[in-house]
């Protein structure tokens, strides 16, 4: 895996994390226990701080970044699907970014909302609790997230780090 110090800026990635070997760590970005960094994704803290809770999945083909004054941070029990952009924005405990999703400087999604598949959600924009964003520019539906699928995905991600941490092999360059 490449996992990058830049100057005095240096990955803190828990134990229990498992970080596919071809994603990307770099400078001042911290990864929680059971979280799954997978194949393709790009976490660069070059600029200011990514922090990534527990058992939280960035799955493949995901970019993370960050402005000086404001981190990006995402939660525990999160899911951030395939090709996702996140950008010096906060995705709280309990909550879901769709595939192709970009989220901007300044969002919060709260607990228990969902950003759907392709939207794009706009600076400062606050994606309450429970709440469904989706479109580009994306649109809030209170109360029409999924929360039970989302908590499924949880627990098969973390399932899967533990399965990919033990048995993945490389066998062919």
């Amino acid at each position: 895996m490449a996992i990058y110090a830049l100057g005095d800026r240096v990955p803190k990635i828990h134990e229990t994390a498992f970080v596919h070997p071809e994603a990307v760590v770099i400078g001042s970005v911290e990864i929680g226990a059971e979280s799954t960094i997978w194949a393709g994704a790009v976490l660069r803290g070059d600029d200011g701080e990514i922090q990534i809770g527990a058992r939280t999945s960035i799955q493949d083909n995901c970019v993370l970044h960050t402005m000086p004054d404001t981190p990006t941070i995402v939660g525990d029990d999160c899911i951030i699907g395939h090709i996702v952009h996140l950008e010096s924005c906060t995705i709280m405990s309990g909550a879901q970014v769709s595939s192709g999703a970009i989220v901007l400087h300044r969002v919060v999604v709260e607990s228990g909302a969902i950003v759907g598949a392709n939207s794009v959600v706009l600076n400062d924009t606050i994606v309450p609790a429970g709440a469904l964003a989706v479109g580009s520019p994306a649109v809030i539906k209170e109360g029409r997230a999924r929360v039970e699928d989302l908590e499924h995905g949880v627990s098969t991600y973390v399932a899967k780090g533990k399965l990919f941490a033990t048995k993945l092999r490389k066998i062919r360059d």
